[in-house]
């Protein structure tokens, strides 16, 4: 395969010869890396539509999916439950149950109405073992997964995945390549040694790995902690890497009713930054660094942090738009089953006044202001580590640091990407409030006072509430 070289004037005889061999190899990889979005029309990777305007994946329906998930999960969890719990020994990580749901059913499985298929639990124990840590028991990760019908969520991205969330917004279900989860699977024992020790984390939390065969098709699904509930109204939401090279949104993206934006938006629109009180700043800083350090010695990179907005002051102008408080309950989240799973959790963060912010009185949210003074919530977190820096990595980094600049574009390598992202996040995205504690008190009061409007009366420690570590 043989590309004409006309990238750039500026490229020597040399550069063009390697970009030649580079360019080939991409577009082999992309040959041999089954469907892309170009190549099927509305189809992105696996994701598409069929006839009825229902969402596919691996050309399974979108509802057949989710009972299969729901009869596996039921299953597989309510088996263990009857087994003795014991120790994690290393061999737990690498079992992988099965168990196989014909139509009919059986005298292990209940019948159903969509094709026969086998369902595949990936280290049933170790998870487990995981969802203690987070203090989730059996029956309410039941209830969550099975109880109610999964919610698909509308706005899934551009890596042809498919997400669904639970009704009660504690977890999201997502569809990964087989690479990735052949990766997670490499990286549990050490990822979890490590989130043993450091509960409280902006990583992704991965609470069950499942493979739903069917059809010949194989379709892996991880279990993983909700970062954005969807009852609180999310004003902006962000994808940010730390990288500028193509890191804006597109014009298809921004005509969404909720799009997501990327750095060079955020830079533009957010231009003076994300205003936290010292102390949430120090520990949000803390925890990003950790996490980075974590991330770069597994060699994984590319990674995002996710970046939820809601904007409590221009809520309350809607409010006062529509003429009604609304119901208050119904736009408050409900209280997460699992420990360290809301932001402020997540940071460490104690606040100026001795104590904590009472992430009840902030929705799970970390307090802010905008370059406007506007008060907001931010809900955050580190998505999208299941890329480690393989070959077609360092293939792809290098043919574009021929073209573009090098330490611009996303894919790179490991340590670099963890340094460039902590740096973007702590100079560009988070930064210090300069204002004094007392000032930083009465901010408190006043985001306590918007978000009891939003709920029930409870007790109230004083301006600045704290909670028991």
């Amino acid at each position: 395969m043989f590309v004409r070289c006309s990238y750039s004037p500026c490229l020597n005889t040399k550069q063009c010869m390697l970009t030649q061999h580079l360019w080939s190899g991409l577009m082999l990889y992309i040959a041999n890396s089954g469907p892309w979005s170009y190549a099927q029309g509305k189809k992105i990777g696996h994701r598409g539509v069929d006839a009825s305007g229902e969402t596919t994946y691996k050309k399974t329906t979108s509802s057949a999916l989710k009972d299969a998930i729901q009869l596996g999960i039921g299953y597989t969890v309510g088996n263990l439950s009857s087994k003795p719990e014991r120790d994690v020994l290393m061999q737990d990580f690498y079992v992988v149950e099965s168990i196989f749901f014909p139509s009919e059913g059986s005298n292990l499985t209940p019948a159903h109405h969509f094709p026969d298929f086998r369902f595949k639990t990936y280290a049933p124990v170790a998870f487990r073992y995981f969802r203690e840590l987070f203090g989730i028991r059996p029956d309410d990760y039941l209830y969550s997964l099975c109880n109610e019908p999964l919610i698909e969520l509308s706005n899934p991205g551009a890596s042809g995945s498919v997400f669904y969330v639970t009704k009660d917004d504690e977890f999201i279900i997502k569809t990964v390549m087989h690479k990735e989860a052949e990766f997670l699977q490499k990286l549990l024992p050490g990822y979890y040694m490590n989130l043993n020790q450091n509960p409280r984390t902006l990583l992704p939390k991965f609470f069950g790995l499942y493979c739903v065969q069917s059809g010949g098709k194989n379709i892996r699904v991880v279990v993983m902690n909700n970062i954005l509930p969807r009852v609180v109204h999310m004003h902006l939401k962000f994808d940010l890497k730390g990288s500028t090279y193509k890191r804006r949104a597109s014009k298809k993206e921004r005509e969404k009713a909720k799009p997501t934006f990327k750095d060079l938006d955020f830079m533009q629109d957010v231009s003076e930054g994300l205003m936290l009180d010292a102390d949430t700043y120090n520990a949000l800083l803390k925890t990003l660094q950790r996490d980075c350090l974590v991330l770069e010695s597994f060699k994984i990179m590319d990674y995002s942090l996710l970046l939820g907005v809601h904007n409590l002051d221009q809520a309350e102008r809607e409010q006062q738009m529509e003429g009604s408080q609304g119901s208050s309950d119904e736009k408050r989240p409900l209280p997460q089953k699992a420990l360290y799973s809301t932001a402020m959790e997540s940071i460490q963060g104690a606040a100026a006044c001795g104590g904590s912010i009472d992430t009840d009185d902030t929705m799970g949210g970390i307090p802010a202001v905008n370059g406007k003074g506007e008060r907001i919530l931010l809900y955050i977190g580190i998505i999208d580590i299941l890329q480690s820096y393989r070959l077609i990595k360092k293939l792809e980094h290098t043919w574009k640091a021929l073209v573009h600049d090098g330490d611009t574009v996303s894919v790179h390598r490991p340590c670099f990407y963890a340094d460039r992202f902590f740096k973007f996040m702590s100079s560009t995205v988070f930064k210090k409030s300069s204002s004094h504690k007392n000032e930083n008190c009465l901010n408190k009061t006043q985001f306590q006072s918007h978000t009891h409007k939003q709920t029930s009366p409870k007790n109230s420690t004083g301006p600045c509430p704290t909670v028991n570590k």
